[in-house]
């Protein structure tokens, strides 16, 4: 163990660039949703487009298990859609309610 020593850089030492809410959204995204009204006609758009990914997928799985889907990679990333959708649409819903539910705790 009498070999040179590597120097550790410091975290410093690395360029890092801060993520943002704004760098990792589209601007027509954002402009989208500014546009489209209300929080609950965004959070409709969202579980209609969560059901449609879900009988994507659901069909695309029939057809794997009856033989014919050619391309099994497209069941496999439509159940992995729907899936991320899910969760997604999951984790706004409770952060929907716990911010709810902190505002009725609050005192006039």
């Amino acid at each position: 163990m009498s070999g040179p020593v590597e120097a550790i850089s410091p975290l410093g030492a690395w360029s890092l660039t801060p993520l943002s809410f704004e760098s990792r959204v589209p601007d027509a995204a954002v402009a989208d949703a500014a546009a489209s009204g209300t929080f609950s006609s965004t959070l409709t758009d969202a579980v209609e487009n969560l059901q449609e990914l879900q009988s994507t997928s659901n069909a695309l799985a029939v057809k794997a298990v009856t033989g014919d889907l050619q391309d099994i990679h497209q069941a496999t990333i439509a159940a992995t859609r729907a899936s991320l959708t899910l969760d997604l649409v999951v984790a706004v819903r409770d952060r929907s309610v716990a911010a709810f539910n902190e505002i009725m705790r609050m005192q006039a």
